[in-house]
């Protein structure tokens, strides 16, 4: 197939790389795509959240798919042209993109499903914030309404940052206040036409900035895949993985279906397992970053055919996904202060010796070629991805790969995947 990959980043590097895997003399066109995805396919500077340009283009180069890797284009109705041109496309409409660009929709359509989630109001002055987070009490959950760029959640104890939260998002638009959920956290993508449901293999992330949970808030500074621990609370990942699909993926689908607001694409569900059971913390509309980068190197089904088949309506059709034993593991190298305002443009050098380490790969999220050599362009940007036997070797593997790469003020947690080795 022609596909086109829409985005720059390290998800949609890790899609293409599980899409050339395949060997299935699939061609790639990313845009606008990043240095290191430039090495692997043929990248193009067209603008990803212009829906008549993404639309004129893949008619023009008689694209077979279109895959939409970041939330941005999908807010902005890249999916609802394709779609109006029988255009192939992976990624949901801008109306069902709510579902991630909304929070105040996603908990009505939870809601409305039955699906578990924690007591939320949506504020919109800054005294109904008050009001709730006086409610429910420490800790303090407050989130931006709308799409905030990883950057609108707040979990604190200290109230006066709390209501300093809400106060600035609610400049934005409406915000969540809601009740403090405890527990570990799992990440599950489930690939849908709007009708059928197929889930992938759980992932966990982690969010601060530092080892040991410290730090600011971020985009993810690294993941692992499987989750053994799941066996010792569900029984087995499969359990676990069933009960999500018919608790939670779903009603979702079919709510939102029976609403005539369809939703086709990949549903992230990010999920919190309480001592009351498993709820919802929130919906993304795409793959998650950075899980996506150590779920699909595990996948053993052909990605395309699964993108194809939600794209088409007729995922019924293809294989259900299958996965490898191997563990994986990924860790992201950052900027120096990042997440608050990273130092950017410093040269990369290193990389040519992980290819030395079995086992491992590298997906680019903020690099750039400047005058023959690579530079850092943004907080988070490289990650390393490493498989084996067991998570000892794949951490092994990545750490090692990881300590080659130099960036000046770079940095990394070194704690994960910790709890799963042997």
């Amino acid at each position: 197939m022609k596909i086109l990959v829409l985005g720059s980043g390290a998800r949609e590097h890790a899609i293409i790389k599980a899409l050339l895997a395949e060997e299935a003399g699939h061609q790639i066109i990313a845009a606008p795509g990043n240095i290191g995805i430039a090495g692997d396919v043929t990248v193009v500077g067209i603008d990803q959240e212009n829906p008549s340009i993404v639309r004129d283009f893949a008619r023009d180069e008689g694209v077979d798919l279109v895959v939409i890797g970041p939330e941005a284009p999908l807010v902005a109705g890249v999916a609802d042209k394709l779609r109006a041109a029988r255009i192939p496309v992976f990624g949901p409409n801008r109306s069902a993109a709510a579902l991630e660009g909304s929070k105040s929709y996603a908990k009505r359509i939870m809601d409305e499903a039955g699906v578990p989630t924690g007591r939320a109001v949506r504020a919109e002055t800054v005294e109904d914030a008050i009001a709730a987070l006086d409610e429910y009490g420490a800790p303090y959950v407050v989130k931006a309404d709308g799409l905030a760029a990883g950057k609108g959640v707040l979990v604190t104890t200290e109230r006066d940052a709390a209501i300093e939260h809400a106060t600035y998002w609610l400049g934005y638009g409406g915000v969540l206040v809601e009740e403090f959920l405890e527990g570990p956290e799992v990440s599950l993508f489930f690939v849908t036409d709007g009708e059928t449901v197929y889930p992938l293999s759980p992932a966990q992330d982690y969010k601060r900035l530092l080892d040991a949970d410290a730090g600011p808030n971020t985009g993810g500074m690294g993941a692992y895949s499987p989750l053994p621990w799941l066996d010792e609370r569900f029984g087995g990942e499969d359990l676990f993985v069933d009960e999500v699909l018919k608790t939670i993926a779903i009603p979702v689908v079919q709510q939102m279906a029976a609403e005539k607001n369809p939703f086709s694409g990949l549903l992230y569900a990010g999920l919190i397992l309480t001592e009351r059971g498993i709820r919802v913390i929130e919906f993304n509309a795409r793959f998650g970053d950075p899980e996506t980068q150590v779920v699909l190197p595990r996948l053993v089904t052909p990605l395309s055919a699964l993108l194809f088949g939600a794209a088409t309506g007729t995922l019924a059709q293809q294989p259900k996904p299958a996965f490898a034993e191997a563990s994986a593991v990924t860790v992201v190298l950052a900027s120096e202060n990042y997440p608050e305002k990273p130092v950017t443009g410093r040269p990369i050098t290193g990389l040519d010796q992980t290819v030395a380490v079995d086992g491992v790969h590298l997906v680019h999220a903020a690099t750039a070629d400047v005058d023959g050599g690579l530079v850092a362009t943004g907080g988070r940007v490289l990650n390393v991805v490493a498989l084996g036997t067991t998570f000892t070797e794949a951490r092994a593997r990545a750490y090692d790969a990881i300590g080659r790469i130099q960036l000046e003020g770079g940095q990394y947690r070194t704690d994960i995947a910790a709890r799963v080795a042997d």
